[in-house]
């Protein structure tokens, strides 16, 4: 799920700049993938802060690269706990892309925001000796993304982002399914 994500600078910063009132940097990378550099968003003392990471970690016990974690079960499972509690960020994107098999062929689709807006995927940070490294949340579809996949990241409104990166852990749960149905645009890839 989320195996891609796409980020268009131009929107992204003008948004934050324009809405947030953040000096947020960017670069163009339409099909972002793991283990690359992606610019996220995390809450200070002195406010929102960019911290520049790279997508997905690899515990000692996994074999593979953990890139997603189901919001549902972030606060039980080891792995995701402490970061879930203490380091929480949300992912500025201009969307991003899933795959469902059409008759021989998997078709690549985008998923953007209907209002062309960015929108901002729930995430936390690990402090890694390689520098900060990110996992993204995923949650139940919504109707109009379920045709396409059994899971879709977490979208935090922008009117939430205070109550995503200040809350406890407990009070949280309204956010995980809150994503309105068919606001998203879906369109086929190239």
């Amino acid at each position: 799920m989320c195996g891609r994500m796409n980020v268009i600078a131009a929107p992204i910063t003008q948004y934050l700049r324009e809405q947030l009132h953040l000096d947020f940097s960017t670069v163009d990378n339409h099909d972002l993938r793991p283990t690359q550099r992606v610019d996220t968003l995390m809450a200070t003392a002195a406010g929102l802060r960019q911290i520049t990471t790279h997508w997905g970690i690899q515990p000692n016990w996994s074999k593979r690269l953990l890139i997603n974690a189901k919001i549902e079960t972030a606060a039980e499972k080891p792995t995701f706990k402490k970061a879930f509690a203490q380091a929480r960020c949300v992912i500025p994107v201009t969307g991003w892309y899933e795959w469902r098999t059409e008759g021989s062929k998997k078709q690549k689709y985008h998923f953007a925001n209907a209002n062309a807006q960015p929108m901002f995927m729930g995430g936390i940070v690990f402090k890694n000796e390689e520098g900060p490294r990110v996992v993204t949340f995923t949650t139940a579809p919504t109707a109009q993304c379920a045709a396409y996949h059994d899971r879709m990241p977490l979208i935090v409104a922008p009117d939430s982002l205070d109550f995503w990166l200040h809350s406890s852990i407990e009070q949280l749960a309204p956010l995980f399914h809150a994503f309105p149905d068919n606001a998203l645009k879906i369109a086929p890839a190239p």
